[in-house]
């Protein structure tokens, strides 16, 4: 069977660690993992042995998992507008189907310009979902 390997990232997400910490486990040798390139992959008996814990799948059923990065960007929109469209996202995916904690959702308004830029992590399929929902949003504002 095929050794699973989780990248820092991956670690960071399902610890609720921060990427630097990780990153320190792993320089400090507390934390085993082999270096490819520039990156490192942590197998999953070392995050298990680390964590004392079975370590949790990073895809479904053991397969491939797909993830977006995806930033929307939103010109002409004001502070009132702003607050509506975050409170509403974020509610979004606390009860949405990424549930899980895999979705991550970042937004920063820049009121000189007038801007916002939400910055989306998350499966497909629920980024998608996300994105029709600011879509609608951004539709009541105008």
């Amino acid at each position: 069977m095929a050794r699973q390997y989780y990248s820092v990232d991956q670690v960071a997400a399902l610890l609720g660690l921060h990427v630097k910490t990780v990153r320190a486990y792993v320089r400090d040798g507390r934390l085993k993992a082999t270096r490819i390139g520039k990156q490192y992959r942590i197998a999953r008996e070392d995050l298990e042995a680390f964590t004392g814990n079975a370590a949790p799948s990073t895809g479904r059923g053991g397969g491939p998992y797909a993830e977006a990065s995806t930033i929307v960007r939103i010109d002409g929109i004001d502070r009132e507008a702003v607050t509506r469209l975050t409170t509403t996202v974020m509610a979004a995916i606390a009860h949405g189907p990424d549930g899980d904690g895999r979705m991550r959702v970042e937004a920063v308004y820049d009121e000189e310009r007038a801007n916002l830029k939400v910055v989306i992590l998350g499966g497909l399929d629920s980024t998608a979902e996300l994105i029709k929902i600011i879509d609608v949003l951004v539709g009541e504002a105008e």
